[in-house]
């Protein structure tokens, strides 16, 4: 009898140790195969997206491509799906509120996997905050559906070649344009022969020495001003490298924002007309009373408008001053005839 209980105690020790290292076992699967470490190591986030792509629980999440994390849960939100995921507590600094989780996948034609582009910008996130999200990239259906479309297109385009519609297809269908455009290649080619003979302007210029002489002379004066002006010669060179005359720009550049700062709020005589409404109407009474004063020499109105106006008048008053002129000129040939002074006494 004892030596069954001491077989029985070994036996149960190993069953022991045996259930001991299965758990152990187990947590290490678990560590191993979440990517994230332990349970107490990780922390949960979430994210929404218009379209899950395929994404189930228990796929990848990668920081800029590292493995730190796996989905939890794929859930329906409303018509939208909210994924839930938990990643390694070591990468919250780097998943901030600028940070932004896409669809991805492992690759060319494997399952998907969330992709999250780190930032040291903005606040880390607390657990369960949710994550933006990027527009999923096309799937296989969409690029099937848009090639559909483009080769539709092409089909449609191909029939309006062959019917004879736009400018290509009457290029390919109508003889008169074909012709014409047989006649502007052969055009091209008699011109391009012209050119290689050296005639017209273009002709001369890729044969004659002297016109290509000409141009590189003008292209050598012209690199000669831009040296001068990079050196700071001449009035354009100063005004480019001159520091002082730069300055001097700028203090007037900076003058005139304070000229109009002022205008604008009413200081001075022209602040004032600009700003102030009772000078305004007063300058406008004014030039009111103006236009009063020509209209009425225009009209004839008043000693200056008839002067203006009345023939008569004005012949009058040239005729007094011809005949002043003529009495000043007596006067000043015989004074004595006109300013003789008489005294008598009683």
């Amino acid at each position: 009898m004892p030596r069954t209980r001491s077989i029985a105690w070994a036996q149960l020790k190993l069953g022991v140790v045996g259930i001991v290292a299965m758990v152990l076992l187990s947590v290490l699967v678990v560590a191993i195969g979440g990517a994230g470490g332990f349970p107490w190591e990780r922390y949960p986030l979430k994210t929404v997206f218009g379209d899950a792509g395929g994404l189930k629980t228990g796929g990848v999440v990668r920081l800029n491509g590292k493995d730190v994390g796996t989905v939890t849960s794929v859930e329906f939100s409303g018509a939208r799906i909210e994924v839930a995921f938990e990643l390694s507590k070591d990468v919250r600094p780097y998943v901030t509120t600028e940070s932004v989780v896409s669809l991805g996948s492992l690759s060319l034609l494997g399952e998907s996997m969330l992709d999250i582009r780190a930032s040291t910008a903005g606040t880390p996130l607390p657990d369960w905050a949710y994550v933006k999200s990027s527009r999923p990239p096309p799937t296989i259906a969409d690029v099937t559906g848009t090639a559909t479309e483009t080769l539709a297109e092409a089909q449609r385009l191909v029939a309006d070649l062959r019917a004879g519609r736009g400018t290509l297809g009457k290029l390919f269908t109508d003889e008169a344009v074909y012709r014409e455009m047989n006649e502007l290649v052969s055009a091209a080619a008699d011109v391009a022969q012209s050119v290689r003979r050296g005639r017209g302007t273009l002709g001369a210029l890729t044969t004659d020495r002297a016109v290509y002489d000409g141009l590189k002379a003008s292209v050598d004066n012209l690199q000669a001003v831009t040296a001068k002006i990079q050196s700071g010669q001449g009035a354009l060179g100063r005004l480019l490298n001159d520091d002082a005359m730069g300055r001097s720009f700028a203090n007037t550049a900076t003058n005139a924002e304070q000229a109009m700062a002022r205008l604008n709020r009413g200081e001075g005589t022209l602040g004032k007309l600009m700003t102030d409404q009772q000078l305004y109407d007063r300058f406008n009474a004014m030039a009111a009373r103006v236009d009063q004063i020509v209209a009425g020499l225009q009209s004839g109105q008043g000693t200056a408008g008839k002067l203006l106006k009345d023939q008569q008048l004005y012949e009058n008053m040239n005729r007094a001053v011809v005949e002043l002129q003529e009495l000043f000129a007596q006067i000043r040939k015989d004074p004595k005839k006109y300013l003789t002074l008489r005294v008598s006494i009683f």
